[in-house]
């Protein structure tokens, strides 16, 4: 799929932001930031917060990477330049996950929630060596607080997570901590 040297970013968020919303412009910026730093950055490739973090990268001339899944009907962004198309979802998570060294994710709906469980229970079990995963805006912080406060979320667990408020803040906490871990 990839050259092993090269260091892709995998973006998370939902599928139904417009263009006029925050997170859209968010994930705009994160892909030009990206793009800009010689990340290649890979989506779930479809609309929403997948397609502004694509067109940001693209727009720069970066390398867009999208897992899509044969089941959807739906037609991938336009901004892809790379499409690697999944039978099952498990198997479309594994790809967005397993190549990247860092993740960043937006305002989304239940698909982001799993996305992000699945990488975090990944570095919790040390099945996933460590790399930054960062919760970009302000919805993060409370759901995280209310998972303490409801499930079983240590504080040492929540360690693992970044929490940044704008799309500079996250791309240095990927451009820090991604160095740290290459280093």
């Amino acid at each position: 799929m990839a050259d092993p040297n090269e260091r892709i970013v995998t973006i998370f968020g939902g599928s139904k932001c417009r263009e006029s919303d925050l997170a859209y412009a968010q994930a705009l910026r994160v892909g030009e930031l990206l793009a800009d730093a010689g990340y290649t950055i890979c989506t779930g490739g479809y609309s929403g917060v997948m397609e502004a973090a694509s067109r940001g990268s693209h727009e720069r001339g970066g390398r867009v990477i999208g897992i899509t899944m044969n089941q959807f009907t739906i037609e991938p962004n336009r901004y892809l330049t790379e499409k690697i198309p999944s039978e099952h979802f498990y198997e479309r998570l594994q790809r967005l996950i397993t190549q990247s060294v860092g993740y960043i994710a937006l305002r989304g709906g239940m698909g982001t929630v799993t996305e992000i469980s699945l990488v975090w229970n990944k570095m919790q079990t040390r099945v996933l060596e460590p790399r930054p995963l960062v919760l970009l805006g302000d919805c993060w912080p409370p759901v995280v607080e209310a998972w303490q406060a409801n499930l079983a979320v240590t504080d040492s667990d929540v360690e693992i997570l970044s929490f940044a408020n704008t799309p500079e803040e996250a791309v240095e906490i990927i451009n820090q901590r991604a160095a740290a871990v290459a280093a």
